[in-house]
């Protein structure tokens, strides 16, 4: 008998093309629509008739599923939270916690499907996540908080295949979104005016930009709009009034360029520095995740602060009820409430996710 898989069907090309691989392998398909978030200018509508399409070209069972209650509140009231607290959510990580492999998984299991597909970038084998064959889409960062007992029950179709490879083959097989652009932005929201949605779920709130020795150098309109490591946005004077270490007061123009290197919430500030200052060794850890647990986390691993980002060589260490991140070498943008995800090396194409943490 064909095992059974409900893949998570997006409209875009490439769960189009995992319906095509996995009825081609064999197996008995059902085509599941996530429905998670309507609004004015949404893709939701289109991208429900493309999915549909591929399904009824396959003849494959199709079926939508209403999230839209437990995206709005598990996801967006978390993406602003965040924000308004000062730290910089993931809400891609937090939607693939508690949407896709979430009520979708939950929803297929308790549904006797053997396994959840989607269009990932990712490879699963034994119960652990492992690199794709394309580096540049890579999406394991996304998915550091799936479990051994989940990786199991998962299928990503496109592991072994670069981007462009997917659409040659969507092409030979006509599908008809082979050449649709790829939704970008947010989970399920898309391409969308981050500060734009922020002003309207938050507003403005102008506050004080200062540098690292508490000078008032300029203003910004909300700290929600900024992340670490930004270097625009924030307006600043043409010249101000420093405070030295010896008590004297100068007048500084011609200012170098500032980064955000963190924000105060509770004061409303902005705190900015140069490019050297924004620079860090080390960070905390808190939520420290590891996909399977029977494995031991080595003291030496790789370490990602963004997705696609660069591997870096970093020591992690036990800091109380918390993790120490030490970095071989210093990085830049490391933003409290994003993922810090681990890696180890394989071998020279395929390096393993062994989970991650958040940043704070």
């Amino acid at each position: 008998m064909s095992k059974k898989v409900a893949l998570g069907m997006s409209g875009g090309v490439d769960s189009s093309l995992c319906a095509h691989l996995l009825k081609e392998q064999g197996y008995d398909v059902t085509g599941v629509f996530l429905e998670c978030w309507r609004a004015p200018g949404c893709r939701t509508d289109q991208d429900r008739k493309d999915a549909l399409k591929i399904a009824l070209k396959l003849d494959i069972p199709f079926q939508v599923l209403d999230f839209k209650q437990t995206y709005h509140d598990k996801v967006v009231k978390y993406f602003f939270k965040e924000y308004q607290a000062g730290r910089t959510p993931n809400p891609d990580v937090m939607c693939n916690k508690e949407i896709k492999f979430g009520l979708f998984y939950d929803w297929a299991m308790k549904n006797n499907f053997d396994y959840v597909a989607t269009g990932h970038y990712a490879k699963t084998q034994n119960g652990q996540l492992l690199t794709p064959k394309d580096v540049w889409k890579d999406q394991t960062y996304f998915l550091y908080l799936l479990t051994e007992k989940q990786l199991k029950h998962i299928l990503f179709p496109l592991a072994n295949l670069t981007k462009k490879e997917v659409r040659i083959e969507a092409k030979k097989r006509g599908i008809h979104v082979a050449s649709k652009p790829d939704s970008v932005g947010i989970c399920f929201i898309g391409d969308i005016d981050v500060r734009k949605f922020l002003k309207e779920g938050l507003g403005e709130k102008p506050g004080e930009v200062i540098d690292t020795q508490s000078n008032v150098i300029g203003t910004h309109n909300g700290i929600w709009f900024y992340t670490i490591g930004q270097r625009h946005g924030f307006t600043l004077k043409s010249s101000t009034s420093i405070k030295q270490s010896d008590g004297l007061m100068i007048e500084r123009t011609n200012l170098p360029p500032f980064y955000v290197i963190s924000k105060d919430a509770k004061k409303n500030q902005l705190v900015v520095g140069s490019n050297t200052v924004a620079y860090q060794g080390n960070f905390l850890l808190s939520e420290l995740h590891l996909i399977n647990q029977s494995e031991k986390l080595p003291t030496k691993l790789l370490v990602r602060i963004r997705h696609t980002g660069e591997m870096m060589p970093a020591q992690l260490r036990n800091k109380d009820k918390n993790y120490l991140i030490k970095l071989q070498k210093p990085a830049r943008g490391i933003a409290t409430g994003q993922s810090a995800v681990f890696y180890q090396k394989i071998n020279d194409n395929n390096f393993q996710c062994l989970g991650g943490g958040i940043i704070y």
